[in-house]
């Protein structure tokens, strides 16, 4: 059968350029996602009436939640862009939009100057950003496990928690270096705008990167096969879109409540509730998810060599078993943050396949809007909540509460893994998502025959 490829596919740089400007592109995304909740407490104080702090930082926290209500908009409007215009597309628009909330942010007036016209103006821009987000996130994902050879496929695909470590670490970093260099007067007045002004001026060079990637070959192939009546794939009916998307939504659940409240939320624990200086806060969550970044990709390779179940159901069974351990570890002491969120953080790391197992189980005429829901709607309801969820019950002074919500998120990953979805390590993209066992066998017959090329001897 003869596929008409686009024109410019003789052309076609090294996938695994392609991969990382994509990544670097998404490592800024999240950079300016996180740098919200690192500075939280500043902003709650610009924004937002100061009379009361606990309330301003609860709204602070709610704005952040609010805006991961507009990601599976996000994710259902650019999911279907992507699986009709192609993925690039999708990853240049998103960018855009991103990057021009962050630098908004960074110029917005505030509560002294307009009242409360400022909250509402952070809330906008949030949701500008959270739609942005929403098609940015499960748009990455697809793109790079399908730019990716599927003997390595775990791999790379856990590079899109290495964008959200990464992203989280530079944010970190900023967070440490403004609050050590200034006084915390200095950081309330002005300098929290600098990691969101720093954000818009480098995604004018990401901007570049990313309108140098090429398109996923995957999708290429197949928008040429409907372009010209040669597909063979069968139709997608509506019951296995629906079918996907909620298998991506409880696969993703305890991933992104554990994801954001150690990522996120740990920090701000320490520093409310704990009374932990910000400052070593800051620089103890900077380390842990240092460690994280470059631990990650071992763990996606690991995924590569066991499969994709083994490692999520390690995820929710370690997030079960030491959630009321690690927390309750924290306290005013910056080395038990560091502890605590460094071992949280590993548990997190083992569940970063799920980047390659979701799309691995999506076909590829909806594989961009079935993970784009799915993905986007667990952040929105479990991951975005999970700093405000978090802090609301600690200060209600029910903290096992919190816990016991993580763990029951995680539990779901982990039957959903255990007993809903196959083992997909090595598939054949073209079978993914429909009962093609010869495709399948011949997905594992390639990553066999590629472990056994790269055995000594």
């Amino acid at each position: 059968m003869t596929h008409t490829i686009a024109p410019d596919a003789a052309r076609r740089r090294s996938p695994l350029r392609s991969v990382v400007v994509s990544g670097v592109g998404n490592v800024l995304e999240w950079y300016e996602w996180t740098a919200y909740a690192v500075f939280a407490p500043f902003i709650a104080a610009a924004v937002f009436n100061a009379d009361d702090p606990v309330s301003s930082l609860l709204s602070t926290l709610a704005v952040f939640a609010v805006g991961f209500l507009m990601r599976p908009l996000g994710g259902v409007f650019f999911g279907r862009l992507a699986d009709r215009r192609g993925r690039k597309f999708v990853l240049i628009a998103t960018m855009l939009m991103m990057a021009g909330g962050s630098l908004a942010i960074g110029l917005m007036p505030t509560y002294d100057s307009i009242g409360t016209w400022a909250s509402v103006l952070l809330l906008a821009l949030r949701l500008i950003q959270g739609f942005a987000h929403g098609g940015e996130s499960a748009t990455v994902a697809v793109y790079i496990t399908e730019m990716s050879t599927p003997q390595r496929r775990g791999m790379w695909g856990s590079f899109t928690f290495v964008a959200v470590f990464g992203g989280a670490v530079i944010a970190y970093l900023t967070g440490a270096t403004v609050t050590g260099a200034l006084d915390a007067t200095a950081v309330s007045n002005w300098a929290w705008r600098i990691p969101f002004l720093l954000g818009g001026a480098f995604a004018v060079v990401v901007l570049i990167l990313r309108r140098q990637m090429d398109e996923s070959e995957v999708f290429e192939e197949h928008a040429a096969g409907v372009s010209s009546g040669t597909t063979t794939a069968p139709p997608v009916s509506r019951r296995q879109l629906i079918r996907g998307i909620l298998l991506c939504f409880a696969l993703m659940s305890g991933i992104s409540a554990a994801h954001y409240t150690w990522l996120s939320y740990a920090s701000t624990y320490a520093i409310v509730q704990k009374g932990m200086d910000a400052n070593s806060a800051f620089w103890m969550s900077l380390i842990a998810t240092l460690i994280a970044t470059v631990a990650v990709p071992w763990f996606g390779l690991l995924s590569d060599k066991i499969g994709r179940r083994p490692m999520l159901i390690t995820f929710g069974v370690g997030i079960v078993v030491l959630q009321f351990p690690l927390m309750t570890l924290i306290s005013d002491r910056p080395w038990t943050l560091l502890v605590a969120a460094t071992v949280g953080l590993m548990i997190v790391c083992a569940g970063s396949c799920v980047s390659a197992a979701m799309p691995e189980i999506l076909p590829t005429p909806i594989r961009a809007m079935a993970l784009g829901i799915g993905f986007s709607s667990a952040s929105a309801i479990f991951g975005g909540s999970a700093p405000y969820v978090n802090q609301l019950l600690n200060s209600l002074d029910v903290p096992w509460a919190a816990n016991f919500y993580i763990m029951s998120l995680a539990l779901l990953t982990a039957f959903t893994a255990w007993r809903l979805i196959p083992e997909t390590k090595g598939i054949d993209l073209a079978a993914a998502g429909r009962d093609d066992t010869a495709a399948r066998q011949r997905g594992v017959a390639v990553v066999l025959a590629q472990n056994r090329a790269d055995m000594p001897g």
